[in-house]
């Protein structure tokens, strides 16, 4: 089902500044660094913690690739919020537009300047399907390298740790994963609280938008309801069961 690269192919790698796109990056560079062009690419968004950034310049340090930054020329801020403002809409059942235009917009502006054969992601062996979906959906040519080798999310945080790098400060502050902070596509009330509390200036801006746009970002019972009514007991799936991660195969457009 999955090509194999050949001698010369360019192969691009999505860094998003979490623990698995970077063991991707470092495995892709290990299995076909000597016979295929590797191009590590990454898409800036400023509602990520700070921290992002230095993580990514710890991983380019270990795997010996400079990551390039694939931006939006229609969002050269790279901000969700002003997305979501000129958007007019915030997320949905298919995603959200900040992920359309600042991650897969970005890859597609990318991707006509530049010449790729392969991608990988950094999809883990529990992620199979959703691999399998990206390269349908997409029809693009992608390399699972994770989910053949059976590496795992946890996995991949050892790997990380193993190497001396520190995860970015997000993951320690009990997020799931590096997304943004206060990211549209969750909508347990177990995530918004925890927002509410280690960033109570991004709850608020969340409020804010979301109440001026009508977008109801949390689901209480079955029921959606704005932000701004969400109790702060109020409780849903445990943060580390949750999986809304933010990546380039999102299609809400």
């Amino acid at each position: 089902m999955w090509a194999r690269p050949k001698e010369g192919d360019s192969i691009a790698v999505w860094f998003s500044c979490g623990a698995a796109s970077a063991v991707a990056a470092k495995c892709a560079v290990k299995v076909w660094g000597d016979r295929c062009n590797i191009r590590v690419v990454n898409n800036p968004v400023l509602e990520e913690h700070f921290d992002n950034r230095r993580f990514l310049r710890d991983v380019e340090r270990w795997i010996g690739v400079k990551i390039e930054l694939a931006t939006n020329t229609k969002f050269p801020d790279n901000s969700c919020e002003t997305v979501w403002h000129r958007r007019k809409f915030m997320s949905g059942p298919r995603g959200a537009p900040c992920t359309y235009e600042l991650k897969k917009a970005a890859r597609m502006q990318w991707e006509a300047n530049n010449n790729v054969d392969h991608h990988v992601l950094g999809f883990t062996s529990e992620e199979a399907n959703r691999a399998e979906n990206f390269a349908l959906n997409e029809g693009r040519s992608l390399l699972p390298i994770l989910v053949q080798a059976g590496v795992t999310k946890s996995k991949c945080y050892q790997i990380i740790k193993n190497a001396g790098i520190e995860l970015p400060k997000i993951y320690k502050l009990g997020f799931p994963n590096a997304n943004c902070i206060g990211c549209v596509k969750a909508s347990s009330p177990t995530y918004w609280n925890h927002v509410r509390k280690t960033f109570p200036d991004v709850f608020e801006a969340r409020v804010k938008q979301s109440d001026e746009l009508g977008s109801k970002l949390v689901i209480v019972k079955g029921k959606r309801i704005p932000l701004k009514d969400l109790s702060e007991d109020a409780m849903g799936r445990p943060m580390k069961s949750m999986d809304f991660e933010c990546g380039i195969f999102c299609n809400s457009k």
